[in-house]
C-alpha cells in the first residue's frame, strides 16, 4: 500500500522526542512531552475543550467502525458511572478470520526495523494526544473518574507511559547490532571470517487485555511494547471501558495504514454481554504475549493456563503504610487523606493497612495516641471533602456495584473511626459517589486479620493497631511475601526504622516511598522516571516500565555466512 508518510518525514518529526525520551529513562529526571492542563490543547491541530467534548458528544449512540475484516456483529451497552448510556456500537470479530488478517502484516513491520516501528508509534500517540480532551471524557465515562483526573491520568500520564515503553523497547531491540564482522586469528593459517546479521523478530500477536478503572494508563504500556517490537496487537477491553480503547485502536490503524503497514496489526476485540472472551482468547495458539491488569484470580489463571504466551501481569495487593513518627504531622495527615481519597480509593496503588503502634506516636507536636491519629486522619479527610464540589472533582464516582459493596460491608468489620457518606453531583445526579471509610482493627487479634490482609478495593482503609514498630515491620514482610504490594509508605523519624521499613521493601520487592508530607503521593507514580510495580512480590509479576518489560516480547535471530 501506497504511504502517505514516509519514513523520512517520520524520523524527522519524531526522533527528538525519542531521544529526549531515551534521555528521561537514562537519568530518571522529570519530563514530559504531554501538557497537564487543559488550556495548553486548541493549537496545531489538538482539540480544546469544547470540540473535545463535542467530539465525544458525536460518539455517542453511534457506531464506531473500525474497517476490520471478520465483523459478524456489532455489540455495546457501556454505561457510564455517571448514569448515562454511552449507546456506541462496536464491531465483533470472527475471532479466527480476524486473527489471520491480523498475523498476514507482520512480515512488513517486523523488516520495517526498530527505529521505523518507534517513530509510527510515536505518530499514534501524538494523534491520541491531540484528541486528549475527547478522550477524557470517554475514560470519565467508562471509568467513573472526576474530570481532571480522566484529563491527565488517561490523557498525557497514560500517553507517558506509552512512550516510555516505547523507548524501552528502543533500547533493548538496538542492544545488538544490525550486522558485524566477526574475524578469528588462526596462527599461521588464514583467519576464519564470518558475516553476521541480527534481527528482532516478534513473537507473534499479542493480546492486551484492558481494565475498567484504567483503560488508557494502564493498557498503553502494553500495548505500545508490544506494537514497538513487531508484534501485532489485539486489544480486548474490559466490557464497560471499551470506548477509550476503541477510539486508540481507530488511531492506530489510521496511522499505520497512511505509513504503508496493515492496519489489522492492531484490532479491537469486543465481546456481547456476558460472552467472556478473554480465557478462548487467551488461550489461542496465535497469541504470544498477554498483558493484563485486573484480579488476582483471573491474573493468576493467566500464569496457569496460558502457556503458549508471555503473560504480563499487575494484579493486587494490600499496600501498607507505617505511620511511626513525623516531623509534620498535619502534612502527614493531609498527605495520607489525599491517598485514601482520591479517585475513591480505586486505585492499585491506594494505602489500605495504615500500621500505627498502639501506644502512639511522635510528632513535633508532641506525642499522639493510637485513637488520636485515627481520629485527627478522619477530621483531615473530612476536612479535605467537606465541600461537596471538592469532594465531586476529588473522588469521581463509584466504578462498579462490587466496590459499592465492600465499602458499605466494610463498616461492619470493625470499629468505624470515619464513616462514608454520600454526595450527590449535581451534574450527574445517577452518579454514586462515597467518601471513604476508616475502620479501627487489632492487629494482635486473630478475627482482625482476616479483614487486614485481604484486599478490599474501594475507599476502605483499615487503621491497625501494632504493638510497636518491629511489629509493625514484620507484618508489612507478611502481608507483602504473602498478599503482595503495589506501594509501601512510612513515615518515621528514627534511622532504625527507616532502614528497616527499607530493608524490608528491597528483600520483598515492593516500591517505597518515605515520609510524603508534601505534594507526591503514594499512589501516583511519573513515567520516565517512577517504576509502577517491581515484578518482584505477588501483587505484579512486571513492571511499569523497566528492561524485563520489553525484552521478551522478541527474540534476535541470527543469519551468518562465511565472509
Amino acid at each position: 500500500m501506497a504511504a502517505e508518510l514516509t519514513a523520512h518525514e517520520l524520523i524527522a518529526k519524531h526522533r527528538p522526542t525519542l531521544d529526549q525520551a531515551l534521555e528521561a529513562i537514562r537519568t530518571r529526571a522529570y519530563w514530559s512531552p504531554h501538557p497537564e492542563h487543559p488550556k495548553a490543547y486548541g493549537e496545531n491541530g489538538s482539540l480544546d475543550a469544547a470540540a473535545g467534548k463535542a467530539a465525544f458528544d458525536a460518539l455517542l449512540g453511534g457506531r464506531l467502525d473500525l474497517g476490520q475484516p471478520g465483523t459478524d456483529d456489532w455489540v455495546g451497552g457501556e454505561v457510564s458511572p455517571y448514569g448515562i448510556e454511552l449507546g456506541v456500537e462496536y464491531p465483533h470479530a470472527d475471532i479466527d478470520v480476524l486473527l489471520a488478517a491480523m498475523k498476514s502484516g507482520q512480515r512488513a513491520w517486523r523488516d520495517a526495523g526498530a527505529e521505523m516501528r518507534a517513530v509510527v508509534c510515536l505518530e499514534i500517540l501524538k494523534r491520541i494526544s491531540d484528541r486528549t480532551h475527547e478522550f477524557a471524557h470517554a475514560v470519565m465515562h467508562t471509568s467513573g473518574q472526576a474530570f481532571m483526573m480522566a484529563f491527565q491520568a488517561g490523557g498525557p500520564h497514560a500517553q507517558d507511559r506509552g512512550l516510555e515503553a516505547v523507548a524501552y523497547a528502543y533500547v533493548e531491540q538496538v542492544r545488538t547490532p544490525d550486522t558485524a564482522e566477526w574475524t578469528k586469528p588462526q596462527g599461521k593459517r588464514d583467519p576464519l571470517a564470518m558475516n553476521k546479521r541480527f534481527t528482532p523478530v516478534p513473537r507473534g500477536i499479542a493480546l492486551v487485555i484492558g481494565c475498567n478503572t484504567f483503560p488508557t494508563w494502564n493498557g498503553y504500556p502494553g500495548l505500545f511494547a508490544s506494537l514497538a517490537t513487531g508484534n501485532a496487537v489485539l486489544v480486548k477491553p474490559h466490557p464497560r471501558a471499551v470506548l477509550p480503547l476503541a477510539l486508540t485502536v481507530q488511531v492506530a490503524r489510521q496511522v499505520l495504514a497512511e505509513a504503508g503497514f496493515d492496519p489489522n496489526l492492531v484490532a479491537l476485540a469486543a465481546e456481547r454481554p456476558g460472552e467472556g472472551i478473554a480465557k478462548t482468547l487467551a488461550t489461542r495458539p496465535e497469541i504470544r504475549i498477554i498483558d493484563y491488569t485486573g484480579s488476582t484470580v483471573f491474573g493468576d489463571w493467566l500464569e496457569a493456563n496460558a502457556r503458549q504466551a508471555q503473560v504480563y501481569t499487575e494484579k493486587a495487593g494490600v499496600n501498607t503504610v507505617i505511620v511511626h513518627s513525623t516531623d509534620n504531622y498535619k502534612g502527614m495527615l493531609s498527605n495520607l487523606a489525599f491517598s485514601l481519597s482520591l479517585y475513591s480509593g480505586q486505585m492499585c496503588t491506594t494505602p489500605q493497612n495504615l500500621l500505627i503502634p498502639r501506644d502512639g506516636i511522635r510528632t513535633e507536636e508532641g506525642p499522639r495516641t493510637f485513637d488520636e491519629v485515627v481520629s485527627d486522619l478522619a477530621r483531615s479527610v473530612d476536612g479535605l471533602l467537606g465541600d461537596d464540589a471538592r469532594a465531586n472533582a476529588l473522588l469521581g464516582a463509584i466504578v462498579n456495584p462490587g466496590v459499592k459493596a465492600r465499602l458499605e460491608a466494610a463498616a461492619g468489620l470493625g470499629e468505624v473511626a470515619l464513616a462514608s457518606r454520600e454526595i450527590a453531583n449535581p451534574e450527574f445526579p445517577d452518579a454514586v459517589v462515597r467518601t471513604p471509610v476508616i475502620v479501627k482493627l487489632d492487629g494482635a487479634k486473630p478475627d482482625d486479620e482476616a479483614a487486614y490482609m485481604s484486599e478490599c478495593f474501594g475507599p476502605v482503609s483499615f487503621a491497625v493497631a501494632v504493638d510497636s514498630a518491629a511489629d509493625a515491620v514484620e507484618l508489612l514482610r507478611r502481608t507483602v511475601r504473602e498478599k503482595g504490594a503495589m506501594t509501601v509508605g512510612a513515615y518515621t523519624t528514627d534511622e532504625e526504622v527507616e532502614q528497616a521499613v527499607q530493608e524490608v521493601c528491597l528483600e520483598e520487592a515492593a516500591q517505597l516511598s518515605l515520609n510524603l508530607t508534601g505534594g507526591v503521593y503514594v499512589n501516583q507514580t511519573a513515567a520516565f522516571s517512577d517504576f509502577h510495580g517491581s515484578g518482584g512480590n505477588p501483587a505484579a509479576n512486571s513492571a511499569l516500565c523497566d528492561g524485563a518489560f520489553v525484552a521478551n516480547r522478541f527474540r534476535v535471530v541470527e543469519v551468518r555466512r562465511e565472509a
